[in-house]
């Protein structure tokens, strides 16, 4: 069975895509806790961030390296916070999320809402900032 994040790599279900690559999607969370909330994910459906080999898991925090600088020249915040959790989906991810102050990044803040239209908005300053 594919999860949420294989679905959305197919395109089965939509995103505002960020970047890709032949091993990486990355898109905007549409939960975010701050604007510019991105998820960087394996198209390798792996449950376990560490369970991943090596060179992908390298990869991966290098493609996010990628996404995240993107974000900061963009979005304005003091740095762009990384976290890796993993319980609510199981397909390893990274959470990219710009801060100001610590308290950004904790998940039990309140959700951040935006319509459609400033989610394309947010996604197309991010795709084109982004350097492959």
């Amino acid at each position: 069975m594919s999860t949420i994040f294989t679905k959305i790599i197919e395109g089965d279900i939509p995103s505002y895509k960020i970047a890709e690559n032949e091993l990486f999607y990355a898109f905007l969370d549409i939960n975010p806790i701050t604007k510019g909330h991105v998820l960087v994910v394996s198209k390798k459906e792996e449950d376990y961030f560490f369970n991943l080999d090596d060179s992908t898991l390298a990869s991966m925090v290098i493609f996010a390296k990628k996404v995240a600088k993107a974000m900061k020249k963009v979005i304005n915040c003091k740095k762009i916070g990384l976290m890796i959790i993993g319980l609510e989906i199981p397909h390893a991810h990274i959470h990219l999320i710009p801060i100001s102050k610590e308290s950004d990044i904790y998940f039990n803040n309140s959700k951040k809402q935006f319509v459609p239209e400033q989610f394309k908005i947010i996604a197309e300053s991010l795709k084109s900032a982004f350097e492959n």
